[in-house]
C-alpha cells in the first residue's frame, strides 16, 4: 500500500508560480513511477507530467511543456510539480498518483495508476 498526500495548492494570479508536493508513505517510494494529473470543473482528468522510478524519464503534456517541471526527492519520499507562468486554464484539482512498472525508466500520462492522493486545488486568476 502507498499513501499519497498532496499539498501546496492555492490561489495565484496569472503569470505566477506554485509548487505542489506529494508526500508518500512507506519505504518503497523508489519503486514507483509518479504522475501528476489534473481535473478542471466539467472536464475529464488529464495527465500533466510523470517521472519514472529511476527519475531517468519524464514526460510532460504539451499544454504545460516549458512551464511545468516534475522532480522527485528519494530522501524525502516526495514528488514535486513546479508550475511557472500559470494560466487560468491551469485551474483545477491536481492529483498525484503512483504505479509500479517492471522497468525503472517507464512513466505514463495515460496508463492506469494504482494509487492516488486526495488532490489539491490550484486556482489561477486572470
Amino acid at each position: 500500500q502507498v499513501q499519497l498526500v498532496e499539498s501546496g495548492g492555492g490561489l495565484v494570479q496569472a503569470g505566477g508560480s506554485l509548487r505542489v508536493s506529494c508526500a508518500t508513505s512507506g519505504r518503497t517510494f523508489s519503486s514507483y513511477a509518479m504522475g501528476w494529473f489534473r481535473q478542471a470543473p466539467g472536464k475529464e482528468r488529464e495527465g500533466v507530467s510523470c517521472i519514472s522510478s529511476s527519475a531517468r524519464t519524464t514526460d510532460t503534456a504539451d499544454s504545460v511543456k516549458g512551464r511545468f517541471t516534475i522532480s522527485r526527492d528519494k530522501t524525502k519520499n516526495t514528488v514535486y510539480l513546479q508550475m511557472n507562468d500559470l494560466k487560468p486554464e491551469d485551474t483545477g484539482v491536481y492529483y498525484c498518483a503512483a504505479e509500479s512498472y517492471a522497468h525503472s525508466a517507464i512513466c505514463s500520462l495515460t496508463d492506469y495508476y494504482a494509487y492516488w492522493g486526495q488532490g489539491t486545488q490550484v486556482t489561477v486568476s486572470s
